[in-house]
């Protein structure tokens, strides 16, 4: 029954957004926020694929034991995609909202970027392990965490100050996103249940993609 859920949620996941981002990409109204977001379904929809793909694959034939390693490889690029997809929704912000001159914001952003990745890339992570350590998995995820909230602070002032509906949840859907990711970082490992909330936080991406993707067609 998991398999079988898991894999149609998936398979509607992924194609949706990678639907989403390319329909964008081609909407005549090509504004320069909008590929931003449609560049943002598409890194999000591929680099999930990643993780998911080989997880449904697992599922429907042996058991996710005897893809410990094509799992492992699946999330250590979907946490570089996640990156890029916060580093693009900060572009989003400042296209936007037209903002200029936010040199320390713009520095700030690429070095949690950075650290992030960087930590990700560590051997310390042994991702290719069917328990890998959980203070990295923290480690790793604390400059992703500042990333999200930075972004999180960013798009809820800016909506409020400029009473614009269309963006205005923007920030809540990050705030939900990772309200459900992080107790699987910090659980799943003795809570195997708890690995369930991945579908809410994805669910929470899909609502941020929308978002994106209604505006560009009230606005065409």
């Amino acid at each position: 029954m998991q398999a079988l859920f898991e894999t149609a949620f998936d398979i509607v996941y992924l194609s949706g957004v990678v639907i989403l981002g390319i329909r964008m990409l081609l909407n005549p109204n090509r504004q320069k926020q909008y590929l931003l977001f449609g560049s943002m379904a598409i890194v999000l929809g591929c680099g999930d694929a990643f993780h998911l793909v080989p997880r449904a694959v697992a599922l429907c034939t042996n058991g996710l034991a005897n893809h410990t390693a094509a799992l492992g490889i699946g999330k250590f690029i979907t946490s570089i995609t996640m990156t890029v997809f916060y580093v693009l929704l900060y572009a989003v912000w400042k296209e936007r909202y037209k903002i200029t001159g936010k040199k320390g914001l713009d520095i700030t952003v690429w070095v949690l970027a950075f650290l992030r990745i960087l930590l990700c890339c560590m051997p310390q992570n042994q991702w290719l392990s069917a328990q890998p350590p959980l203070s990295w998995g923290i480690a790793r995820n604390i400059p992703f965490a500042l990333l999200g909230l930075l972004v999180i602070v960013l798009f809820r002032q800016e909506a409020k100050t400029r009473h614009d509906q269309a963006f205005r949840y923007v920030w809540l859907t990050i705030v939900l996103s990772f309200g459900f990711y992080i107790p699987v970082v910090l659980f799943a490992d003795t809570m195997p249940a708890i690995g369930v909330l991945m579908i809410p936080k994805t669910c929470a991406y899909v609502w941020t993609i929308l978002i994106g993707y209604r505006a560009q067609q009230r606005e065409k």
